[in-house]
This record gives structure tokens, sequence and C-alpha cells, in this order.
């Protein structure tokens, strides 16, 4: 123990100073860091640690999933997809209608009921079908209802993290809360509101013709027209073209020079567009967003460009909305806000602020107690203590792990268990002194015999943090996560750095007689 290898100080004095690199940033200003991002290597470490909203300021969202609509969606794309399976195979029927989570048919005649079964399973296998005479009723099994569930949610999450990003807001926070809901958490925002507004919208854009009887059947429905509030307009349910066709979308004009959308589509959806505009030349064709008719022109000519524009006296806002919300793609649900909390950018200084003042008290407190009751040693023990939090924010950043209030909270908390190695080692090297070892044999047995207590202790806080990350959420993990790191830092820093210093101040000096 009093011998170190050299390799092993050498690699001590390389993680050291991957902790002073490292953290570097963190004291710089913001010019200070773009200017080291922008003209000095890549290599460079120039990531500070990432605020987060209660540090910052920002807005916290969490949203509800309609779940019950997607499954209304997939009931009505059933029947959409049976009626015609059931004709081409002449199976007679009744009444084919939707309930929430299946289909219903009741068929003509009891004799068809197993080809009706077997086209259904032929259609969707994940399909429970149940018969009673002539009466069939498929339902989604519990599998594919919860299959139907997670990939609803998969998918709204990745979409409001497009449409999110489009925003340029940094860093944000977004994860799956319970069965159906999303915490959304985003530090720093400038303009909440839209956020929310572009959060709230499905984005599901279709294209329809208008019918031109004007009639309403089950093949039709009748839907609201934007641009003339309190209007309806008649199209066909069958939708032509879908948004998910959609390639690109941005911010245009329209003929009169006034803000519109323009889009295109991609190889499918653009052959799909220039058959669609042939074979209807005359016909009005509505564009639908979100159950609503936004605009609804005349084909006058075939269209095969796989472009085309939308237009509805947007403002310049409205249409880079659109445009962003187009390319960003449907959320397969609607979003409900549940929860909304707001910390303005003041109180997260102010939060900062603080942590920094409890920080400081904190390590000269401890820094104070070591040097008064170890003396030489203390002196020792404190440098390794500020290696240790130099080596903490230099993990935070390189990790670019997002710090909050209770992070700071884990912090404090380690500047206080860090030197508790470092007590351990030197109470133990006081009394194998105190029993007639020579200054050498005291810190060797000191170091080698406080290990296991050490290791022990910090294990089982190791053990804790990892708990606590696993089943806590938000402001919890950001205390485990910061209390974990410091755990590893300290027990590097207690045992390796503060034992360097001690071997090298015994092999220069030699005493015959030591106080600690």
């Amino acid at each position: 123990m009093v011998h170190i290898a050299r390799w092993k100080i050498i690699l001590i004095l390389a993680v050291c100073a991957f902790g002073l690199l490292y953290s570097l940033p963190n004291v710089m200003g913001e010019k200070a860091r773009s200017y080291a991002t922008e003209n000095l290597p890549g290599f460079v470490p120039n990531k500070a640690v990432n605020l987060g909203l209660d540090l910052q300021g920002g807005s916290h969202l969490l949203l509800q999933v309609e779940l019950d609509d997607v499954i209304k969606e997939r009931s009505e794309a059933l029947v959409s997809a049976l009626r015609p399976e059931l004709r081409q195979e002449k199976i007679g029927y009744r009444r084919l209608s939707d309930f929430e989570g299946g289909v219903k048919i009741t068929l003509r005649d009891a004799k068809d009921t197993g080809a009706a079964r077997k086209l259904i399973r032929a259609v969707d296998q994940n399909l429970t079908i149940d018969t009673d005479g002539v009466e069939i009723e498929a339902s989604f099994s519990d599998v594919a209802m919860k299959e139907i569930q997670d990939q609803t949610i998969s998918q709204s999450i990745e979409i409001v993290r497009r449409r999110i990003d489009e925003t340029g807001t940094r860093e944000p926070i977004i994860q799956r809360q319970g069965d159906d809901r999303i915490l959304v958490q985003l530090p720093g925002l400038d303009d909440p509101q839209r956020v929310k507004d572009l959060l709230g919208k499905t984005a599901k854009l279709t294209f329809h013709l208008v019918n031109p009887t004007g009639a309403r059947t089950s093949s039709t429905m009748s839907l609201p027209l934007v641009d003339a509030p309190g209007e309806t307009i008649v199209i066909n349910r069958r939708n032509e073209l879908t948004g998910d066709m959609l390639v690109d979308a941005s911010v245009s004009q329209d003929q009169g020079g006034q803000p519109a959308v323009g889009f295109r589509f991609n190889t499918v959806g653009a052959k799909k567009f220039c058959t669609l505009s042939r074979e209807n030349g005359g016909r009005l064709f509505a564009i639908v967003l979100d159950k609503e008719v936004i605009s609804a022109p005349r084909i006058n000519e075939p269209i095969c460009g796989g472009s085309g524009i939308i237009s509805g006296g947007f403002s310049i806002k409205d249409a880079s909305d659109l445009a962003l919300l187009l390319r960003a793609g449907a959320l397969p649900a609607p979003l409900t806000i549940m929860e909304e909390r707001t910390v303005g950018p003041s109180l997260g200084a102010d939060s900062v602020q603080a942590g920094k003042i409890a920080s400081i008290i904190g390590l000269a407190g401890v820094l104070f107690f070591m040097m008064l009751t170890y003396g030489r040693f203390g002196i020792y023990a404190n440098v390794a203590l500020l290696v240790n939090v130099t080596l903490i924010f230099a993990l935070l950043s390189s990790l670019q792990a997002t710090l909050t209030l209770p992070g700071i909270a884990g912090i404090v908390l380690t500047i206080g268990m860090a030197v508790d190695a470092n007590v351990l080692i030197f109470e133990r090297i006081k009394e194998e002194l105190k029993n007639g070892r020579t200054p050498m044999a005291a810190v060797d047995a000191g170091f080698s015999r406080a290990m296991g207590t050490i290791i022990d202790s910090n294990l089982t806080t190791l053990i804790a943090a990892i708990i606590l990350y696993s089943f806590g959420t938000g402001p919890i993990k950001g205390f485990s996560v910061t209390l974990a790191i410091g755990i590893i830092t300290s027990f590097f820093s207690a045992i390796m750095v503060t034992r360097l210093l001690v071997v090298m101040w015994l092999h220069k000096n030699k005493p015959s007689v030591m106080k600690i």
C-alpha cells in the first residue's frame, strides 16, 4: 500500500486532468463557450452541465393520449376493409357497424357464418370472434389492445419530440408516464403557448373529393369550412391521399401573394395525385386538416408534378406552424393537457444562486473541519475533495446530464459523504500509531484495513441510488444520478488521490514520528 506503481500514478493524474478539462466549461461564460466551440478543435471539451426546468425556468406539461379515438378509428377501418370483401365473396348481410374495440355483422343467412368468420380472420388475425346465429362480433384481443396502446404512445412521443425539436427548444425531456400519459419538460422555453398550440393539434391531413350532389349517405360526411364559419361541405368519406405521403412542407405564397403552405408528395403520393387529378377534372378537391376543410380548390387540369399549395387566409405564423406540423407528421391520437406548470427564469436563477450558496457553505465547512481535525492529512483530504467535485461536474458535462435542484442536493450530500472514507482511514492510522507502529506501517495498515468498511458503506449507498433511479421519476432521478456519480468519484478521490498525496509525502520526508 505504501508503494504505488508508476502506471497507477499516471492513471490517477490522467483522471484528475480529465476532471479539470471537462469541468472547466462550467465556469466559463456562454460567449467563451461559443468561442471555444467555433475556434478550437472538436476534441477540446466545450460542453457545460444542462440546467433542468427548475433551474432555468420553462414549462412542464403532462399530456393525456386519447386512446379511445385510436380504437374507434381502428374499428372504422375494419368496417371499411370488410365491406368490399363481403361483397366480393357474395356474403349477404343486413348490418355492418363498428363498436368500441371491434365490428358487428348481422348476416342474412346463417349458412354464411363459417365463410364470414374465415374472411374476418383473413382481414385481421388478432380479432376475437364470437358468433350467435346470424350475429357475428369481432373484437380486438387483449394482446392486440395492449399492442395498439404501446404503439400509439410510442408514436405520439416521437411526433411530440419532432414538433418540439422544430421549434428550436434545447434539451427537452419527453417520456412516457403511466399507461396513457406523456411528460414533457421544456427548460428555457420562451413561448409556452405556441408549443401548447402545436401539441394540441392532431395535424391529421387527408385529401377527399367533394361529393357533387351534396347528398349525405353512409359513404359521405359533412365537415365545416374554415374560411366560412357556420357553413359545411359534403365530401366523400374515403380519403384519396393522406398526410403521411408528404415528404416536405414549407411556407409559400398563393396566386394572390398571401401566405400559404407548399407541400410535396412522395413517389406513391405523386402518382396517385396525378391519376386522381386526370380522372376528376372539374371536380372540387377538399384538403382536410383535423376534420376541418381548410381549402377546396377545383381541379382544372392534371397535376403530375407531385406538389401543391394549401391556401386559406393564413398569417405567416399560421402558415409556418402548419408547415411545421405537416413536416413532423400527424399524431395518432389527440393529446389533452392534464397538468401545466410554468417556472419563471427569475425563480430558476434564485434556485441556482441558493444552490451555489448551499454548496459553498457545505464545502467550506467540510474543508475547515478536516484541516482543523487532521492537520496536514486534512489538507490532503481537502485536495481530494476538490478533485471529487471537479470529477462530478466533468462527468455530468461529458454525459450531458441535466442538473436539477434535487441534483444540487445530491451534490451537497456527496460533499459531506466524500470525506467519510478519509475519516475512516485517518482514524485507523491514529489507532495503529497508538499501538506503536511506525508511520509507514501505520499508513499501510490504515488504508488496507479500512478498505472493507469503505467499500461496504459506498456500495450500500450506491444500491440505494440505483433503486431510486429505477423506480423514481423526475426530480428523484436527478437526485439519484448525482448521488451515484458522487459515490463513484468520492471513492476514487478518497482512496487513490489521498493515498497518492500521503505516500508522496512519506517517501519524501521519511518521518520517524507522525501526528494526525
